[in-house]
């Protein structure tokens, strides 16, 4: 996983991130596949200015709490059956770019249990909001 610090837009910004977060859910789509939940692994990265998450009194509502990642992770999951990874992956991108103070996120998922011969398969993405300016 790369950084993304690197972009002129976020140079600015500290990343906060969730990783190798684990969830059985209900996702394929291949009949092999809908036999039951599968383990899902999900990474988010979060790209938050400095100036929007740097906290003076040392309390939680100066920065972006880490629960709000894993609580929408967990209430896009619990909506039912998901075809794919690439819309898992949208939603959850969708959602965190919603938090007024995300300038930036990233998000991937991966399936470690669909093929006995490799790690896993997965997806990411990445979105940025436009800068007025």
């Amino acid at each position: 996983m790369n950084s993304r610090l690197g972009h002129p837009q976020l140079i600015d910004c500290r990343r906060l991130y969730l990783r190798n977060y684990e969830v059985h859910i209900d996702i394929g789509v291949h009949d092999f596949e809908k036999t039951g939940e599968q383990r899902v692994v999900i990474n988010v990265d979060l790209y938050i200015p400095l100036a929007l998450s740097t906290p003076k009194a040392d309390a939680l509502e100066e920065v972006v709490d880490y629960d709000f990642i894993r609580s929408s992770i967990i209430e896009r999951v619990s909506r039912g059956h998901i075809h794919l990874q690439e819309t898992l992956c949208d939603d959850l991108l969708a959602r965190m770019l919603r938090h007024p103070r995300v300038r930036a996120a990233r998000v991937s998922t991966e399936k470690p249990d669909v093929y006995p011969d490799c790690d896993a398969v997965g997806c990411e993405v990445f979105g940025m909001k436009e800068i007025a300016g």
